[in-house]
C-alpha cells in the first residue's frame, strides 16, 4: 500500500464544475428507469474487517446499464443538446431538430460509453464509441445494442482518446469524454455533474439513517467519480469524513500528479481493473481532489480479485474494478470504531 496524506487547505477552492444534483435530477425525474440505487449495510463485512460499521453504495444495477456511469454521460448528452437548442424540454421541437443533427463520440472503457450510447438513443442523437483493445467485447455488444457505432482501437484507453479527438474534428462530430485537460473542460465538467445525484443520494440516506460514515474509501481511473463523490460531502455534509481515493497500483495517475504538483502521466502494466487502469488523470478531477481528498492508496490486482469474492459473499456481484475499495478497506489502518462507506461501482462486464 502506498499512501500519500494531503491535508485540506483552510478554505478549498471550488471546483470546476456544478456540485449541485438539482439539474441532473430533474431531468431524471421523468425517466422511467431511475430510481436510487441501494445503500446496503453490510454488517458482516464490517466485523470480519474489525470495523464498527461498512455501507455500500450498490451501482450494479444502475439504471439498467449496471454502473454510475449511466449518470454522467447520459446527463451529459441531454444537457449539451438543451444548450444548443435554447430550451430546457428534451422533447420541445426545438431539441428534437437539434439532436437528429448531432453525433457524440467518445472514447470509453466500457460503461461511459454505454451511457452515452444510451443517451444518444433516447434522445434521438447518433454516437460513435471508441474501445481499446482491452475492452471486453460484452461491452461492444451491449453498445451496439444501444444503436451506437462501435470503432476498435488497437491500443490503450489514452490511444482510443487521442483518436476520438481527431475523428470528432475530422467529422465535426461532439466530443463527450470524461476525462479533461487544458481547453478541454466543458463537456467533462457536465459528466461531473450527472454523478451528483449519485453522491446526493449518499446524502440524503445518510441523512434519513441519522448517522454518517467516518470514511469514504472511493475508487478512481481518471478520477470523476472520487471528485464528484467528494466536492459533493465537503459541499453538503454535516460530518466530514477522512475521503480515501483508491487507484490500481498499475495505474496510479492522480497519486503520481498530487506528488507532483501537477498533472503527470503513470506508467505500469495493463490491470484487470479495466475501468479503472487510465494513465492519465482528469484535469477537473485532479485539481478537484488534491483540495478534497486526505488519503490515496494503491491496490494490487490480486488485492482486487479477493475483494470481488468478499462482496460476492455478501449479496454484491461487480467486479474488481468496482470492488476496488472493498479491497482498499483491508489494507488501511483504521480505528475500532471507523464507520465506512464504500461504493460497489459496477456489474459484471456481461450484464
Amino acid at each position: 500500500m502506498k499512501h500519500s496524506n494531503t491535508p485540506l487547505p483552510p478554505n478549498p477552492q471550488p471546483p470546476g464544475f456544478r456540485v449541485s444534483a438539482d439539474r441532473p435530477l430533474a431531468l431524471l425525474g421523468a425517466c422511467p428507469v431511475y430510481q436510487p440505487t441501494p445503500l446496503t449495510g453490510a454488517p458482516d463485512l464490517a466485523r470480519a474487517l474489525g470495523l464498527a460499521g461498512l455501507w455500500v453504495k450498490d451501482e450494479t444495477a444502475r439504471m439498467q446499464l449496471g454502473s454510475f456511469k449511466a449518470l454522467g454521460g447520459a446527463f451529459a448528452v441531454v444537457q449539451m443538446i438543451l444548450d444548443r437548442a435554447g430550451v430546457s424540454d428534451p422533447r420541445a421541437p426545438e431539441a428534437v431538430a437539434v439532436a437528429s443533427d448531432l453525433t457524440f463520440v467518445t472514447a470509453s472503457a466500457g460503461n461511459h460509453g454505454l451511457s452515452v450510447a444510451a443517451g444518444a438513443k433516447i434522445f434521438g442523437a447518433n454516437a460513435a464509441i471508441l474501445l481499446p483493445a482491452a475492452a471486453p467485447e460484452a461491452f461492444a455488444t451491449r453498445i451496439r445494442g444501444k444503436g451506437a457505432e462501435v470503432i476498435r482501437v488497437d491500443g490503450s484507453y489514452e490511444d482510443s482518446v487521442a483518436e476520438a479527438i481527431r475523428l470528432a474534428e475530422a467529422g465535426g462530430w461532439l466530443h463527450l469524454a470524461d476525462g479533461s485537460w487544458p481547453g478541454y473542460t466543458a463537456p467533462p465538467a457536465l459528466v461531473l455533474e450527472g454523478y451528483m445525484v449519485l453522491a446526493e443520494e449518499c446524502r440524503q440516506s445518510f441523512a434519513s439513517l441519522g448517522t454518517w460514515p467516518s470514511h469514504v474509501v472511493v475508487q478512481a481511473g481518471v478520477g470523476g467519480l472520487a471528485a464528484a463523490l467528494a466536492a459533493h460531502i465537503r459541499a453538503t455534509w454535516p460530518r466530514q469524513p477522512e475521503i480515501v481515493v483508491v487507484e490500481p497500483d498499475a495505474a496510479p495517475c492522480l497519486m503520481q500528479s498530487l506528488k507532483a504538483g501537477k498533472l503527470t502521466p503513470a506508467e505500469g502494466p495493463v490491470s484487470i481493473m479495466g475501468r479503472l487502469d487510465c494513465k492519465e488523470a482528469s484535469m477537473l478531477a485532479f485539481e478537484s481532489l488534491r483540495d478534497t481528498a486526505d488519503t490515496f492508496v494503491t491496490i494490487s490486482d490480486a488485492q482486487a480479485t479477493e475483494a470481488v469474492r468478499a462482496l460476492a459473499q455478501a449479496g454484491i456481484a461487480t467486479t474488481p474494478s468496482g470492488a476496488a475499495g472493498m479491497a482498499a478497506l483491508r489494507l488501511l489502518d483504521l480505528p475500532a470504531d471507523a464507520t465506512c462507506l464504500i461504493v460497489a461501482s459496477e456489474g459484471p462486464e456481461d450484464a
